[in-house]
């Protein structure tokens, strides 16, 4: 990393020290530990621009205080039911590890309704798994490591996209936002696999209006890209619509514990497991949902959501409907 770089890191530094005692708080439970690996993802998401990473970082703690973020792992989705049908209609799941340790996330694009809850559970569960994956996941890969792991890479399954994704657009746009603005520079890599028409078609237009640093980290794969994958991390740990070639490589079971989707995988269970211990700490247990405020997105992330259904109308029209054909 250059000098400017270190220079950008701490100046930012400096200006964290000056925050008050509450934001300083939540601060330490986003870094776990790693002040200057969270001080530079805010920075590249703000092109090293000291001043404006700044103002991200403070409204994201803010953020955090105002929606009780750092108390999101002490409030389980109830009943247990209603979070095993959120878990079978948003489909995401760790699957394993990279060869370097980063944690690798399988996520059920084309396939996920989002239709079984109110937009706030799924936001809730959204921001459930990046805490643990923050909070417990990195932090006990950094110490089996002994350095810091702070990324993960995700895989994208487009397996099942249609034109009637574009209900969902709302949906997708709140959680994309809050990752955007709360949780930047995450994500390593993102690898698309199991790539219909309907994709490659709002890939075109879309791949243009994004960052440069966007793009490099976006890698579209041939089929189920289990070849290519396998060169960054071994069979266990690829997402079950990664394994196999054909038709059916990639159907969702619930009850498949080797499924990184379901309920019942370990991944998940450990997740729920902790919120359910982190709630018998507490005195009442707040039921219902966590009403998360979502922050306004981007100018240029809504005009990319605005092309995406641009697009999506367009499709729908030379298709006769846009009622779940699938493309």
């Amino acid at each position: 990393m250059g000098a400017a770089a270190e220079d950008a890191v701490q100046q930012l530094g400096l200006l964290m020290d000056q925050v008050e005692a509450p934001l300083m708080r939540s601060f330490q439970n986003v870094h776990q530990g790693h002040p200057r690996e969270t001080m530079l993802r805010f920075l590249k998401a703000r092109e090293w621009n000291v001043s404006k990473a700044h103002k991200m970082l403070v409204e994201s703690l803010n953020w955090r205080i105002q929606n009780e973020i750092d108390s999101v792992l002490e409030r389980p989705i109830l009943p247990v039911d209603l979070y095993r049908s959120i878990r079978g209609s948003q489909l995401v799941g760790l699957s394993g590890y990279t060869k370097e340790g980063l944690p690798v996330f399988g996520i059920g694009v084309g396939q996920s309704t989002y239709d079984k809850a109110s937009v706030h559970y799924y936001v809730q569960s959204h921001i459930q798994i990046n805490e643990y994956r923050d909070r417990i996941i990195l932090p006990m890969l950094t110490k089996k490591f002994g350095r810091p792991i702070t990324t993960c890479i995700k895989i994208l399954d487009m397996t099942g996209l249609k034109l009637s994704a574009m209900s969902q657009m709302k949906m997708l746009s709140s959680i994309s936002t809050v990752d955007d603005l709360n949780y930047p520079e995450k994500s390593e890599t993102y690898y698309i696999v199991n790539v219909p028409y309907i994709f490659s078609a709002c890939w075109k237009v879309v791949k243009p209006l994004l960052q440069e640093r966007t793009k490099k980290k976006v890698k579209v794969l041939s089929g189920c890209g289990r070849d290519e994958l396998l060169q960054i991390m071994d069979y266990s740990s690829l997402p079950h619509f990664c394994r196999r070639e054909g038709s059916g490589s990639s159907k969702h079971s619930p009850a498949d514990v080797d499924d990184c989707f379901s309920p019942d995988h370990p991944f998940h269970k450990e997740l729920y497991g902790h919120t359910t211990e982190q709630s018998s700490h507490k005195e009442l247990l707040k039921m219902g949902s966590l009403h998360v405020s979502i922050p306004e997105p981007d100018p240029d992330d809504a005009k990319i959501v605005e092309v995406i259904e641009a697009e999506f109308h367009k499709m729908g029209r030379q298709n006769g409907s846009t009622n779940g054909h699938k493309v």
